[in-house]
């Protein structure tokens, strides 16, 4: 079985934590699956949340490493992102979409649909699935009720423009698993 990821694996770059993260396992509880798609954001990048500075919105992503930072998006959705970097840097790593391989009648029931390309394919529906919300902002990574185990084989990773943010589009902090059939949008 493959390591697992502590805390200090996201003590570094958010450029190096994104592309590592392709291919590693996410557990939540008893539902999870492999890491297909993210996308980084630096504290300098003004798509991130920490741009403006710290609120109490975005508290976790000031702190240390390690640690989930869950935002609501349009007032519907949950996101979960992975606290990256020294303290204070808050920058981190948005999960996009996950290959869904562990619990899925619990994700079936929560997401109300068969399909399982479509259970994890967008940052929203990967935390639907798993039953991420705001309860897990602040929760360590290395701990229960997560669990993040390194990927089993180097993956093959593309890169391209980050989705559904409109300042900033045309950095390439987009990382996804190539060819995966669970990716929220096909990369360019």
């Amino acid at each position: 079985m493959p390591p697992r990821l502590t805390r200090k694996f996201f003590d570094r770059s958010v450029h190096d934590v994104a592309p590592n993260l392709i291919g590693a396992t996410l557990m939540v509880g008893n539902t999870g699956g492999v890491i297909v798609e993210v996308e980084a954001y630096h504290h300098t990048d003004p798509a991130a949340h920490s741009y403006r500075g710290p609120t109490p919105r975005n508290a976790v992503m000031f702190g240390p490493p390690g640690f989930a930072y869950v935002y609501r998006s349009y007032g519907i959705h949950w996101c979960l992102n992975f606290v990256c970097e020294a303290q204070g840097s808050a920058s981190a790593v948005l999960l996009r979409a996950l290959e869904p391989t562990a619990g899925l009648a619990a994700m079936r029931r929560r997401r109300g649909i068969p399909d399982e390309r479509a259970l994890c394919s967008g940052p929203g529906k990967l935390c639907e699935a798993l039953g991420v919300t705001i309860q897990h902002n602040g929760l360590p990574l290395d701990r229960p009720p997560f669990e993040l185990r390194a990927p089993a084989a180097e993956p093959e990773i593309v890169t391209g423009p980050r989705i559904g943010i409109t300042k900033a589009v045309e950095l390439p902090w987009r990382y996804g698993l190539k060819g995966s059939k669970f990716l929220s949008k096909p990369f360019p």
